[in-house]
């Protein structure tokens, strides 16, 4: 039995339906059941619970060999916030993993998790990693750079597919790197029938890095679009990020993680992973092809 939670979420659902396909028998943790209702026609187990609620963990751990944390609240607010799933939620979960003896703990992180980092969602992150190792149970961790599906199309794409216009945070100069969510469920899936990743933190990212303004040219060929292109400075989103901090914690958090990868970037050289696991890695222009976007004049 595979527990997957946030099995609604994108990452989530892609490991549901692949370990399906498969053959396997997964349970997915939901708040809301009536959004798995695909999953469980497929033949999912859907299991009500929250990362909020430890009991609830508990129950859902039982009979478990593997878990998969891909679960997030980098947007949550008030009793949804970041710091009670992020952090204490996952606490929780390891425990009933723990408790349950669960044989392998799959822990979706991200690429820059780090304590020194001034976004909480990415020490949140870390400090879960470090208990996750602490723990004893048999994990792997697993890093993505950014989610095309995310980052690069609900951001970048869909408003210029749209509007035929975009709204770029900071400078749009620093280079990032982009993966699939497809690809990142490739190296969750090798973790579940390799050993050899037992143990290890492994980064995973796309092909190339490229730049907010580089991603709105690959999406203006494909659309045929030249996109009105706006710019949110710096100084405005410290400003935004500080102002909005005590009424909405979840925007405060994608403020401050702007100003970061505006001023740090996220990019990352996939070439020494892949020589260990050599998986094909979709790159963004490829992935933008691939949707055939009807151009427009």
């Amino acid at each position: 039995m595979i527990l997957i939670v946030g099995a609604s979420g994108r990452l989530g659902s892609v490991l549901a339906r692949k370990l399906l396909d498969e053959g396997k028998t997964v349970r997915c943790l939901t708040r809301t059941p009536e959004k798995l209702t695909n999953l469980k026609n497929r033949g999912a187990e859907i299991f009500q619970g929250d990362l909020r609620n430890p009991d609830s963990l508990t129950l859902a751990c039982q009979g478990v060999n593997t878990v998969i944390a891909t679960a997030h609240s980098l947007l949550g607010r008030g009793k949804e916030r970041s710091e009670l799933v992020d952090y204490q939620g996952h606490l929780d979960l390891i425990n009933a993993a723990n408790k349950a003896n669960v044989n392998y703990f799959i822990y979706i992180s991200i690429l820059f998790a780090n304590p020194a980092v001034t976004v909480p969602f990415a020490r949140y992150k870390y400090r879960i990693e470090q208990y996750l190792k602490s723990s004893g149970l048999v994990h792997t961790i697993f890093r993505p750079s950014a989610f095309i599906e995310e980052h690069a199309q609900e951001m970048i794409g869909r408003p210029m597919i749209e509007k035929g216009k975009v709204t770029i945070f900071g400078r749009g100069e620093s280079l990032i790197n982009y993966v699939s969510i497809e690809d990142v469920a490739k190296f969750v899936l090798l973790g579940i029938s390799d050993q050899k990743l037992h143990g290890k933190t492994i980064t995973v990212g796309g092909p190339d890095n490229l730049t907010s303004k580089q991603v709105v040219k690959l999406y203006e060929k494909a659309i045929g679009l030249k996109a009105k292109v706006t710019h949110v400075p710096v100084f405005v989103m410290k400003v935004m990020s500080t102002l909005l901090r005590p009424f909405h914690q979840g925007l405060s958090q994608v403020m401050a993680l702007s100003i970061y990868l505006d001023s740090h970037g996220g990019e990352f050289d996939m070439k020494e992973t892949l020589q260990e696991f050599p998986i094909n890695l979709i790159s963004l222009e490829k992935w933008i092809e691939e949707q055939q976007f009807n151009k427009r004049n």
